[in-house]
């Protein structure tokens, strides 16, 4: 089985973090996005990793190339496509178990406009995908985790879709070519995942961060902490110093770090960061930021610039 994962975005919502960082590869709870996705399908007998880059594209290349013992070849077989700023709790067993020519997972929501969403059939094949819909035409929102048995109408679709003009914002979207399959008699069905948590804003990679600390994620800190007060849960990896401070809930601190008479609370703080006299809530902190006398709050700060969270 080939593995496809679309790379490209730029992670607009996470300036100016993303600047420097792929998005794929800000870290939540110690790790970058794509490991948690990666692990996911570590169980299968993976042929080959194909990546789909753009942004930032040697960083990705040689974070891959580092981290992931994954040959790249053409495509030939069935492929399961994951979009890797999001995190998900989906049962793949399917692959192996459904007869469809592919399986789009898909998580009922109430708030559908926000959403490309998928219209099914009474036996829940997909008859279109709609994207941000005004009418409640369906409620089953697209999550970016599809596995196409039937690749090779799946590979031309693509190029009918990159044969016509670029569609909203000048861009081409897969969907497209899920939409070409259906209208040429080809069985996509929809299955449903427990869990949807996404880390494409501030916002939602914050809860998502706060997901993986109450399950289990959660580290306490290493060594004395001195006139702290250590809110539960938290992830403070080795190699933090911290004192006279509260830090949590929910707060992700990396190694290298410093934290002093401040309050952390709700955010994601990377390496080598130091807080000295500051109040940090709902906020994404890149490596090697300084923040000293300030009070951030739901705020992206990387290479010395704030931006508000998006």
């Amino acid at each position: 089985m080939k593995v496809i994962v679309p790379l490209a975005g730029k992670g607009t919502r996470l300036l100016p973090l993303t600047k420097r960082v792929p998005k794929p590869l800000v870290r939540v709870a110690g790790r970058p996005v794509m490991d948690y996705v990666m692990d996911t399908v570590r169980g299968f007998s993976i042929d080959e990793l194909i990546v789909i880059t753009g942004h930032l594209k040697d960083v990705v290349e040689r974070y891959i190339v580092e981290h992931y013992d994954v040959p790249a070849r053409f495509v030939d077989g069935p492929v399961l496509i994951i979009f890797v700023d999001t995190l998900f709790d989906a049962d793949l067993s399917l692959i192996r178990t459904s007869d469809a020519d592919g399986i789009l997972w898909a998580k009922e929501v109430e708030d559908y406009q926000r959403f490309g969403v998928i219209v099914t059939d009474r036996r829940g094949y997909m008859t279109t995908i709609v994207e941000k819909p005004s009418e409640p035409v369906s409620k089953l929102a697209n999550i970016g985790l599809y596995y196409v048995k039937d690749w090779k109408t799946l590979f031309d679709g693509i190029a009918h879709v990159l044969g016509q003009p670029p569609g909203k914002g000048g861009e081409y979207y897969l969907t497209d070519a899920f939409q070409y399959m259906v209208d040429r008699g080809r069985r996509l069905v929809t299955a449903a995942v427990g869990g949807w948590y996404d880390c494409g804003k501030v916002e939602t990679l914050l809860e998502t961060n706060r997901h993986l600390l109450e399950q289990g994620r959660a580290r306490l800190p290493v060594g004395p902490c001195p006139r702290c007060a250590i809110l539960p849960p938290v992830y403070i990896e080795a190699g933090v110093t911290i004192h006279d401070a509260t830090v949590g809930p929910n707060v992700s601190l990396e190694a290298g770090s410093y934290v002093t008479e401040s309050v952390i609370a709700n955010s994601v703080l990377g390496r080598n960061v130091r807080v000295v006299g500051s109040t940090v809530r709902d906020s994404l902190i890149g490596d090697d930021q300084v923040v000293e006398g300030k009070t951030i709050a739901r705020s992206v700060l990387d290479a010395g610039e704030l931006a508000p969270a998006r």
